[in-house]
C-alpha cells in the first residue's frame, strides 16, 4: 500500500472526526443557550446536528481541497 493512500485516509477519517465533534459541540452548545428541553431538544439537536456536519464537510472539502463525499461533483 502506497503512502499516499494511507494519507488520503486518515486524512478521511480525520476529517469527519473533526467535523462530528465540531458539529456535536455546536449543536449542543444552541440547543442549551436556547434553553430548549424535552422532544423539543431532541429533534431540534439533531436537525442542527445534521446540518453543521454535512455544512463542515463542505466547508472543509473547499478550504483544503478534498473530497469526501463528491458534495460538488454533481454541480456545474
Amino acid at each position: 500500500m502506497e503512502t499516499s493512500t494511507i494519507k488520503k485516509w486518515v486524512i478521511f477519517f480525520l476529517g469527519i472526526l473533526i467535523a462530528i465533534l465540531l458539529a456535536d459541540a455546536l449543536a449542543n452548545l444552541i440547543v442549551t443557550t436556547a434553553g430548549l428541553g424535552g422532544w423539543q431538544k431532541l429533534v431540534i439537536n439533531f436537525i442542527l446536528y445534521a446540518a453543521l456536519f454535512f455544512g463542515i464537510l463542505y466547508v472543509m472539502e473547499k478550504v483544503f481541497d478534498i473530497e469526501f463525499f463528491g458534495f460538488g461533483r454533481c454541480l456545474p
